[in-house]
Formats: C-alpha cells, sequence, structure tokens
C-alpha cells in the first residue's frame, strides 16, 4: 500500500475533484464519517457544509484541506467493506477518527485506490498538525495495515507498470467538457509528480494532450505572472480556448508550482538512478541489434516497456537539442543534462544516430550510397546539434546576418 497525504487551502476544490470523478462514472462516494446521513442521502452542499462548519471555527487556519489517497497493488483482492476497514483504521491511526471524512473508491486507474477528504480543524477550533504527518503518523499506520489486511508491501518493492497511461486517460477535444478535463488532469500532475520546471511539467502534462503556457516574455501575462491551461490534439496542436490558472478549482497558479519546483528538484533525487540504468539498459540493447532497430522509434519503445516516456525537443529545422525523461512508474521528470552528461542531447543523439540504417546520398551519377563510418556519423550529429551562432556557411545564418551600412564617402 501507499499512502499520500496532501494539504490544501480548498476544501471545495477538493470536493469537485472527487465529485466531478462521480460523475464521469470513474469513482463513488464509500463511506462518511460523522455527517450524520448515509452517503446515498448526503448532497454535494451537505458535504461542503460539514467541513465549512469546522473550518469557520478557525479563520487564521489557511491550510485546512487534507486529502489523501490510499493505493493499493494491483493483485490485492479488496472489496468496498474492506477498503472502507482500511481507511477508517489508517484515519483513526494518523489521529483523524474523530474528524468528519469522506471515503471515495476510484475506477480510473489499473490498481484499486480510495481517495479520503478530511479537515484538520477540530470542533473545538484547534487545529490538527499536518508537520511530517506523511513520514510519521502516516508510515506508521501503512506498516500496521500493510501486515493486518496482509496487503502487499510497498517498500522494498520494485516500481510496477499499473501507472501506464491508457487511451481513456487522454484528453479528447470536443468529446469532454474542457474545463473539468483541463481541471483533473492538471490537479493529478501537479500533485503526483515531480517536476522542477514549466518545461519538465509541460512534458508530463503532454501525454494526457494538455498544457500550460505563461504566454510570450513581452506579453502582459508573463510579466504579471499569469498562466493558462489548454488542450492539445492529436498532433500536439493547441486547440479550443484555454483556462486561466485561478479559474481551476486546485488554483494551480505560478506561485504555487515555484514552491513545487524547489521542492520537487529533493523529492525526485532517490529516484534518479533507476532512470539512468534504464536508459543504459535501452542505448544497451540498441548497440546489440547491429543496427536491425535502431534510432529514436526503438529507443522510445525500449524505454516504453519500462513505462519511462522519452521527449526530443528539436527546433524548427529538425535538429535535436534537449531531451526529457518521464518515469510514470516513480512520476519523476529529469532533463537528460540533469542526468549527467552522458544523458545529454549531445551524447544520446550520436549513438541513435550511430544504431539507425543510416546513409547519405553519394555524389550525383554514381548510383550508389556510401555508408558513413561511426566516427564520420557522430561529428555530424554534433556539427548539426552544436553549430556555431553565427556559421556564415549555413544558409540560415546567413540569413540572421545584419547588413552592413554603406557609409557615405567623404568628399
Amino acid at each position: 500500500m501507499v499512502a499520500k497525504v496532501n494539504s490544501g487551502k480548498s476544501i471545495r476544490g477538493v470536493l469537485n475533484y472527487n465529485e466531478n470523478k462521480v460523475k464521469a462514472g470513474v469513482a463513488r462516494c464509500l463511506h462518511e464519517n460523522l455527517f450524520g446521513q448515509s452517503v446515498d442521502n448526503l448532497s454535494f452542499s451537505n458535504k461542503l457544509k460539514g467541513f465549512e462548519n469546522l473550518i469557520a471555527r478557525n479563520r487564521r487556519v489557511t491550510t485546512n484541506t487534507v486529502h489523501i489517497s490510499l493505493n493499493f497493488h494491483a493483485e490485492d483482492n479488496l472489496s468496498s467493506n474492506k477498503l472502507i476497514d482500511i481507511a477508517t483504521a489508517y484515519m483513526e491511526r494518523i489521529g483523524f477518527g474523530s474528524q468528519p471524512y469522506l471515503v471515495y473508491e476510484h475506477t480510473d486507474a489499473a490498481h484499486p485506490h480510495v481517495h479520503i477528504i478530511t479537515t484538520n480543524i477540530k470542533r473545538s477550533g484547534k487545529r490538527i498538525t499536518l508537520f511530517n504527518i506523511g513520514r510519521n503518523q502516516s508510515a506508521r499506520a501503512r506498516e500496521q495495515l500493510e501486515k493486518e489486511f496482509n496487503l502487499i508491501q510497498a517498500s522494498g518493492r520494485k516500481p510496477q507498470p499499473h501507472a501506464r497511461i491508457r487511451t481513456e486517460d487522454l484528453v479528447q477535444y470536443g468529446k469532454v467538457e474542457t474545463k473539468r478535463a483541463i481541471a483533473n488532469r492538471v490537479y493529478y500532475v501537479t500533485r503526483s509528480h515531480c517536476y522542477t520546471s514549466m518545461a519538465e511539467l509541460n512534458a508530463v502534462l503532454g501525454q494526457y494532450r494538455v498544457y500550460a503556457d505563461r504566454g510570450s516574455e513581452q506579453s502582459q501575462m508573463f510579466k504579471r505572472n499569469g498562466l493558462i491551461y489548454g488542450l492539445l490534439n492529436a498532433q500536439g496542436k493547441k486547440v479550443g480556448v484555454p483556462i486561466k490558472a485561478s479559474a481551476l478549482h486546485s488554483k494551480p497558479m505560478l506561485k504555487y508550482l515555484e514552491k513545487q519546483f524547489v521542492l520537487n528538484a529533493v523529492l525526485r533525487q532517490p529516484h534518479k538512478e533507476r532512470l539512468k540504468q534504464c536508459i543504459d539498459a535501452a542505448l544497451h540493447k540498441l548497440a546489440q541489434s547491429s543496427g536491425k532497430a535502431g534510432g529514436e522509434v526503438a529507443f522510445k519503445r525500449l524505454l516504453r516497456a519500462e513505462n519511462i516516456n522519452v521527449v526530443f525537443q528539436k527546433n524548427d529545422a529538425g535538429r535535436l537539442y534537449g531531451l526529457t525523461f518521464i518515469d510514470n512508474s516513480t512520476k519523476v521528470v529529469f532533463k537528460g543534462s540533469d542526468l549527467g552528461k552522458a544523458f545529454g542531447a549531445g551524447a544520446i543523439a550520436p549513438q541513435l544516430v550511430a544504431l539507425s540504417p543510416a546513409t547519405v546520398n553519394a555524389p550525383s551519377g554514381s548510383g550508389t550510397l556510401e555508408v558513413l563510418p561511426l566516427k564520420d556519423l557522430q561529428q555530424l550529429v554534433v556539427d548539426m546539434t552544436h553549430a556555431d551562432e553565427m556559421n556564415q556557411v549555413s544558409p540560415e545564418a546567413a540569413l540572421r546576418l545584419r547588413k552592413k551600412r554603406k557609409r557615405p564617402k567623404r568628399k
């Protein structure tokens, strides 16, 4: 079992997230605690008021929302009653047994999991401290419950492939309500993945056909630290009308993301070695294939088998200048260069070209193709990806040269 504890400032936003899942048919409210009615009789308003009545007793506390997810192995055989028993025991052991909470079972992934909503404001108006609750109370509760309910243990277990992105996870423009689709994907990604920049966040969002945009550096939106989210079509082109970050219930604005950048830079480190080993293994397999199946396509396919997605950043001329790796099992994102010099575009691109059936045209009239040696191929890629900025031999560079103004001759 894996338990994740998130705190926030919007009980309405978290409740909306789970209720929207219910409306979409991929979740149901299993259990309530201290609401005085069965879950079947609780309306959205009843649920919200149950939490807001407590939150109103201490307006000084702004972080008043707790959103917990309990994730189980795909092989754990769990009935609805057993999920309720586990959730109830977990909440008791982390100190929230006397708080009102709701338990939702989600069915939008290959592994069983529940989401729990509660508040850390007590009836007395005092707050329950959340400092290190995930590392201390939650970790102890998880270990105890794994033994008591005979669950597959999380510690020491290799990442499982249950986190794979399915076709139904992709947002299809025109087939779903845009704001709800964006809100659900953004909420999930911003709170589950370890990204350290806007580019890395967009690499993850792109897997679901969603994007985040600050606008150009000259725009008023950029200068005012604004942010919008929108949808992409199957070709990766922007479609539809984007939505302001402030309009989404989870408030994934730039200020929040920048805090996550700093935190995630630390949280992702334990998973760095696994990613490097998988990349090395994929390159080794390509080398062993003796050129039968090389190049970017084969590299992507081998990494996808480990639930890792690689994004190739290319300029308008099709030249590779960057790589981003997304490990969807451990939920971490790394630029290739952040993994080490050997994993940057400059180091990996020559290997992918060398492992492809690479040929170039021979001089006109020869009627044959000349296969370049490995050394020449590597140099060719280096020249393409590290061209001098003012290389006058390049037509593109020549167009960038400013014409010298002719000075009038002195009489």
